[in-house]
């Protein structure tokens, strides 16, 4: 990319779009192409294609995504599987008819099966049975990684999946009903420390071990893989594993490499937010899988280390909660 390169960010008001948005800014990326899902359906394929023909953007960031915890995956298995196909064919489809250059697909860790071997590397994909609680959304995220894969053998495109590890920062969605893990504990114990209560309630056992990616860190590492000199770039694009006969998606993991146990992270959480009472663990909640972590060594190999921990994560989290959304629920 280069600074009078026109980029679309699909999505860019959600965690990890902003985060792009305020990367790209900062490096002096002056031509970003936005719309909001009132300007622009990208469920709509007719809509979207108008879009891509008329504005023509030489890259693509597709951020946009029906997302949301355990909660919300249980609750609309429908939307969640409809809307994101929807929203990523009709984006790769008009990317290719428009000639973009390089486009770059987000999707999530929960496409790995639920049993993966410990940590999930890329080609651990399509090796097992996934989680069911978000299954819809998995397959539909899985779908578009194959198409990403299809659209390169077939039409020579240059689309590159990456899959970010559980993600936490500015802008994260704070709605107890329908948010992840970080920013559900975050407003649990800031509401519990507002009002003196003696305790917070964490679903599960808090057994099972997850991985935490601050978001600036993730756009970051697309920015930084979307920037490769194109041998380093191409080299991510996978095979056609009918002539290589080699398994090889054009999939990148990103995430820290490491993990925590929910009752790990429900302490360090407690003590950032500067909660005194007791944690609660209900333990009729479901944990979900085990462990889910990543193999990020493809993403180090290329040169790029996370440089957030999640100690330092958490304080800047909690600070972005406090300026822009302490006051929902404490009234």
């Amino acid at each position: 990319m280069n600074k009078n390169s026109k980029i679309y960010i699909a999505g860019h008001r959600g965690l990890v779009g902003s985060a792009l948005m305020r990367n790209l800014q900062g490096k002096g990326f002056s031509r970003l192409i936005i719309r909001t899902h009132t300007e622009l359906n990208l469920t709509n394929q007719a809509a979207t294609e108008t879009f891509f023909a008329q504005e023509k953007p030489d890259y693509v960031f597709l951020a946009a995504a029906r997302v949301g915890g355990i909660l919300a995956n249980n609750t609309y298995p429908a939307e969640f599987i409809r809307d994101n196909l929807a929203i990523q064919t009709n984006i790769l489809h008009a990317a290719y008819q428009s000639g973009v250059e390089r486009l770059m697909f987000l999707g999530s860790s929960c496409i790995y099966p639920k049993l993966a071997p410990q940590p999930m590397r890329e080609d651990c994909l399509l090796t097992g049975s996934l989680e069911p609680t978000n299954r819809p959304y998995a397959l539909a995220k899985i779908a578009g990684i194959e198409m990403c894969w299809s659209y390169n053998r077939q039409y020579g495109t240059r689309y590159l999946a990456v899959m970010p590890t559980n993600l936490y920062g500015p802008g994260d969605n704070y709605d107890l009903s329908n948010s992840h893990v970080i920013p559900a504990l975050i407003r649990k114990f800031h509401e519990a420390k507002v009002r003196n209560e003696q305790q917070v309630v964490v679903w599960g056992t808090g057994s099972p071990k997850r991985e935490f990616l601050y978001s600036e860190d993730m756009a970051d590492a697309c920015v930084y893989l979307m920037n490769l000199p194109d041998d380093s770039y191409y080299r991510l694009l996978g095979s056609d594993e009918t002539v290589s006969g080699k398994f090889e998606p054009p999939l990148v993991n990103i995430g820290v490499g490491e993990d925590v146990t929910i009752g790990e992270l429900a302490a360090l959480v407690k003590e950032t937010v500067g909660f005194d009472g007791k944690i609660i663990f209900d333990i009729s909640k479901q944990d979900g899988p085990p462990r889910k972590l990543l193999d990020v060594s493809r993403l180090n190999a290329i040169g790029w280390h996370a440089p957030t921990s999640l100690q330092a994560g958490l304080v800047k989290a909690y600070v972005d909660f406090l300026n822009n959304y302490a006051s929902i629920g404490t009234h």
